[in-house]
């Protein structure tokens, strides 16, 4: 009798620990997402394209209300889900495309104008210029000087700089107060290619950063140390193109591929490099940026800049 019962309960304690082990499992993961470049769209959790609107935009974000603001080479808009213009930017004369927009606290929104007089500005909500902030892109080449710039909580500019090889940090003069270059030997120099495309400023400080054809992404620390990277060594050659990134709330960072035309273009990964989402839907495919909205049927926070 006690050793059916100690089998029995062996068996119960068994089946028990299964149990729980399928339970640790961690559950798949599923992002709904704006996705920005040759399509323009809303995909949710289970791959549907729930809004679109015009293609070719660079950069942008779903604000708080469910507005959508949006960066295109010539323009920025912000447009509601029915597609209705609530505000829009054109290109100075002085200039000649666009890369950025960010809606700032107070209604304001950041651009960024490249060409003969390259500028960060701050837009009033009646499209009028109340802040203009020069720019050292180090290049002639419009396309080539900046990509996404970010306003920070201390008032100053985030701008990254591909052919200088630079993140800029900019005081409202104008005046450069920190560099950190991407051209470093432990980075591959300039051979490498590591064009600065999105300059992310993290809660804790460091700046996170997409390199473009060199297809890795770097964390800096406040020094200036590398403290994290990944690279196409990490994720068996996924990488095509780097450009957009985000770092989301659970730590997970999500990286973009401009040059996937098709198959994968958004891959998350952890802090150990290990892959746990990719994306090959074909409205994210010659992706330019994204911004992750949802995880789980969880909002993502909408990313403030430290």
């Amino acid at each position: 009798m006690m050793l059916r019962t100690t089998i029995f309960l062996t068996s119960v304690l068994c089946s028990l620990m299964a149990v729980e082990g399928r339970a640790a499992e961690p559950p798949v993961i599923r992002h709904s997402y704006l996705v920005l470049g040759e399509k323009t769209a809303i995909i949710d959790e289970e791959g549907r394209v729930g809004w679109e609107y015009e293609g070719g935009s660079r950069d942008g974000f779903v604000l708080p209300d469910g507005r959508v603001l949006l960066a295109y080479g010539d323009r920025v808009v912000e447009v509601t889900r029915d597609r209705e213009i609530v505000f829009s930017y054109k290109v100075s004369g002085e200039n000649s495309e666009i890369s950025t927009a960010q809606r700032l606290a107070g209604g304001r929104t950041l651009i960024t104008e490249l060409g003969a007089q390259p500028r960060v500005l701050e837009v009033d909500a009646a499209g009028v210029v109340v802040a203009s902030v020069p720019l050292q892109p180090g290049t002639d080449n419009v396309h080539m000087q900046t990509r996404m710039a970010r306003k920070l909580q201390n008032g100053r500019y985030l701008v990254p700089h591909l052919l200088d090889f630079a993140v800029k940090e900019y005081a409202a003069d104008g005046t450069v107060v920190s560099t950190l270059k991407t051209d470093r030997p432990e980075l591959g120099g300039r051979a490498a290619e590591n064009w600065p495309f999105t300059a992310i400023r993290l809660a804790n400080g460091h700046t996170l950063s997409s390199l473009t054809h060199g297809n890795k992404v770097v964390e800096f620390n406040p020094a200036g140390e590398i403290v994290w990277m990944v690279t196409n060594d990490d994720v068996k050659g996924i990488f095509r193109d780097t450009c957009g990134a985000q770092r989301l709330a659970n730590g997970h960072t999500v990286i973009g591929s401009h040059a996937a035309a098709s198959g994968v273009s958004m891959v998350e990964v952890t802090r150990e490099k290990t892959i746990v989402w990719t994306s090959d839907h074909p409205y994210a495919a010659n992706i330019h940026h994204f911004q992750i909205l949802t995880t789980n049927g969880s909002p993502e926070p909408l990313p403030v800049l430290k």
